[in-house]
């Protein structure tokens, strides 16, 4: 009972429980004050896939690539142009955008005018399996201020007999 009543006695003990209620409060604020400067994204993105080919060559209009089934047994490269805007129709530039599938991927920024050509590098082809006539790459895109893009099934490539 002794060192109880000194402890009841002794001031400085009550300052240890004030003092973290205080800094507890202030880390509070200091958070509040962090979460709200992160921008939150806004905006929804149109994406287009423009042109697509196999690479190097021409692109044709739309999403779809069609190879021979010679090109189709050994892995081989694809392009395709993306366009980006906003809601409105403006262009969205800086935006990274990602095209992945059929073992192959490629990635790029879009330019001023809201616009990419994705071309797979050596190390990232893409191949069909002998028994398969068709496949698709998904796209991925992401830019600051924009909720992010993924459209699976973006790039369809169909292999002719």
């Amino acid at each position: 009972m002794r060192g109880f009543h000194l402890f009841r006695r002794n001031e400085k003990a009550m300052e240890l429980p004030i003092n973290i209620v205080v800094m507890l409060v202030v880390a509070m604020v200091a958070l509040a004050t962090l979460i709200s400067i992160i921008p939150t994204p806004t905006k929804e993105m149109s994406v287009f896939v423009e042109k697509t080919g196999p690479a190097p060559g021409s692109l044709q209009q739309g999403n779809s690539i069609i190879v021979s089934a010679t090109t189709a047994q050994n892995p081989f490269a694809v392009s395709a142009e993306v366009r980006v805007t906003d809601k409105d129709g403006n262009p969205v530039r800086n935006a990274n955008v990602i095209l992945k599938g059929l073992g192959g991927a490629a990635s790029n920024t879009t330019n001023i005018n809201g616009v990419t050509v994705l071309t797979t590098p050596a190390g990232a082809l893409v191949k069909l399996d002998p028994n398969q006539n068709e496949g698709t790459m998904d796209l991925k895109i992401l830019a600051d201020g924009f909720y992010d893009y993924e459209k699976k099934d973006a790039v369809m490539i169909i292999k002719t007999r």
